[in-house]
């Protein structure tokens, strides 16, 4: 992981919106330290390693979001990658590289959680990411859509099952996976 001059994680912000960026930059101010950035263009110029983590939003009038998300992981961006958007959700989020999804407003405890818990277990156990990277999905997906919407998509039942099979592996090979658990589950209501 790399670390910024002040020893801490270094978080990119990225919103069209500048009181937005800033007032989630100033939510991290204390654990993290913080570059913004004002739109997907910008985002692409700036992000690189030795950003920690990213938090995108997904509407933006010039790049939008998914298209930021796509393009950073086609470059081998492999960092963390939150987005932090209104944009409801729809399947199409199955196939999208991020590590969790937050629905703005997020509060501050919130927010740190979710960056605290992909940022402290790096490299950890690939498996374990995978896991709560699908269960967050999941989590998102089945707040926001019916469950025949759901039941009618094969991406959604192949993740469900890849969670499943996952999540016993997990359970016999990590002590403390129940805990690791409970606290995904606080972060992303749902989940698991």
């Amino acid at each position: 992981m790399s670390r910024a001059r002040s020893g801490h994680p270094h978080v990119l912000v990225v919103d069209d919106e500048h009181d937005v960026a800033d007032t989630q930059a100033l939510k991290l101010g204390h654990h993290y330290e913080t570059t913004v950035v004002y739109g997907g263009a910008a985002a692409l110029d700036t992000a690189g390693p030795e950003f920690d983590a990213i938090l995108l939003d997904r509407r933006m009038p010039d790049v939008h979001g998914d298209e930021v998300l796509a393009r950073l992981r086609e470059r081998g961006y492999d960092g963390v990658v939150i987005m932090l958007t209104a944009v409801d959700p729809d399947l199409n989020i199955l196939e999208m590289a991020f590590d969790d999804y937050l629905q703005k407003p997020v509060e501050q405890s919130t927010l740190v959680a979710a960056l605290e818990q992909h940022l402290d277990r790096p490299g950890e156990d690939d498996r374990l990411d995978e896991f709560f990277e699908i269960t967050s999905k999941l989590a998102v997906l089945e707040r926001e859509k019916s469950a025949r919407q759901l039941e009618s998509s094969a991406e959604y039942t192949a993740l469900k099952e890849r969670a499943a099979e996952l999540g016993a592996v997990l359970e016999t090979e990590h002590d403390d996976f129940e805990e690791l658990v409970e606290t995904h589950r606080s972060i992303s209501p749902g989940s698991v």
